[in-house]
């Protein structure tokens, strides 16, 4: 990435913690805050949340504003970069149009570009990540939902009113569960974390035999991916079962973004991937038996590189090249 000169501050707001780090042009964290997330209390209390947060970084870091060259904020749901304005937020309850860029903006005193979280994460695997030298990728998080980015000519795809990349939205079975958004069936309603974590919970309260309550101390509202993904490197039938099914579903979805897309890569990260080949072997070969072979043969399907830094270091690249005038 050009202009290794001048530092970024990288803002992730999420519903449960906001992390705010200066970032060099190497896409090097210099120093990092981290605090929970108000969401409860409101917008207000959010943003002045990310304010407070935002100093701790600078002052960990030993800079000052007038040093910093701009702010990259990734925040969840559906995002204008434009307008700078979340327009909702599954993670923020209460959100509606809320103006996000403007007051850090005022409070900072510094020049802020507002990003959705997962495209950001995009730009930082683009620059940083599992994305380097690739022209055209989709990246996704595969988490608590599924989220997306996509990079086409090296550079984010915004779409026409700067809201694309809501690949978790993909209707998959349009008979399936009800999502937050409104839909039935959407991609991640059937291959998140939660998804795998809600199907163990009803198989458990319809009396299933299975290990996995011995990993969350008996507590079946306890359940989560890991504790589902620990029995089933125990041996537990139900534990594969269900992951076997998120990887059906996982693939569904993959093979609608193979065909659309045609990528060189599909990048996928997020806290779901570190179950690794048991959940990602066979989405890739579910995938590749609903796919067209052509578009198939020609991506790899990769992990991310960037880890728990994804959305700072993504907010940072993004705002660098917003501020140099190369979005």
């Amino acid at each position: 990435m050009p202009d290794s000169e001048g530092f970024i501050l990288g803002i992730d707001l999420g519903g449960t913690k906001i992390v705010s780090a200066v970032v060099d042009g190497r896409g090097a964290v210099v120093a990092r805050d981290r605090t929970a997330t108000p969401a409860a209390e409101g917008p207000e209390a959010v943003i002045a949340a990310v304010v407070e947060s935002s100093r701790c970084a600078l002052t960990q870091a030993k800079i000052s504003a007038s040093n910093v060259l701009a702010i990259g904020v990734g925040a969840p749901g559906l995002v204008n970069a434009g307008l700078g304005v979340v327009h909702t937020s599954p993670n923020l309850p209460g959100w509606r149009d809320v103006p996000l860029r403007e007051p850090i903006e005022k409070a900072l005193n510094i020049k802020a570009f507002l990003i959705n979280d997962a495209n950001a994460a995009a730009v930082g695997e683009l620059y940083f990540g599992a994305g380097r030298g690739c022209r055209h990728f989709v990246y996704i998080t595969v988490s608590t939902g599924i989220g997306g980015g996509i990079i086409i000519d090296g550079k984010l795809y915004n779409g026409a009113s700067g809201l694309a990349g809501e690949l978790g939205h993909m209707v998959i079975a349009d008979d399936g569960p009800l999502c937050r958004c409104g839909n039935r069936g959407c991609w991640e309603m059937l291959a998140s974390g939660t998804a795998l974590a809600r199907e163990a919970r009803r198989r458990i309260g319809a009396g299933a035999s299975t290990s996995i309550l011995d990993h969350t101390a008996g507590a079946v509202d306890k359940i989560d991916a890991q504790a589902v993904h620990a029995a089933a490197l125990a041996g537990d039938a139900l534990a594969s079962e269900l992951i076997h099914r998120n990887a059906y579903y996982l693939g569904v979805g993959l093979a609608n973004i193979v065909n659309v897309f045609n990528p060189e890569r599909i990048v996928i990260g997020g806290g779901l991937s570190n179950l690794g080949d048991m959940l990602l072997k066979p989405a890739i070969e579910e995938a590749e038996r609903r796919a067209f072979k052509q578009p198939f043969q020609a991506v790899r399907f990769v992990t991310a590189e960037l880890g728990a830094d994804s959305g700072v270091i993504g907010a940072a690249a993004y705002a660098r090249q917003q501020s140099l005038g190369r979005g």
